[in-house]
């Protein structure tokens, strides 16, 4: 389950704009939170089964979207190769110097 969570909290964090104010608010309480369907539910005055589907909708868009974009992929890809480019310069201390800057704004672009 903290796998799931923090997937969808990175797709959140990516593509968020496309859902419902509604939608963000739900996954938000659900997967931050951490906000039963129940009390979900009786914020919005709505059935367990209306949270129920609204989460899982919402869950297909950020799949579906990151399926065509795949920015989160590129993200975690990203962050892997300026780690092990890092921990390669790590014992040139000069190398390191001049590319560490260089990996920081790499990274900043996310």
């Amino acid at each position: 389950m903290l796998e799931k969570t923090t997937r969808v909290n990175l797709l959140c964090d990516f593509y968020a704009p496309l859902l419902t104010e509604k939608q963000r608010s739900m996954l938000e309480l659900y997967f931050h939170e951490d906000w039963s369907l129940g009390e979900i539910a009786a914020e919005y005055e709505v059935s367990r089964q209306a949270v129920f589907e609204a989460i899982k909708r919402a869950q297909g868009v950020l799949e579906e979207t990151e399926s065509h974009l795949m920015l989160l992929d590129k993200h975690q890809k990203r962050r892997r190769i300026t780690g092990e480019i890092a921990e390669a310069v790590s014992s040139d201390p000069e190398l390191k110097l001049k590319i560490t800057p260089l990996l920081e704004e790499l990274l900043q672009l996310d």
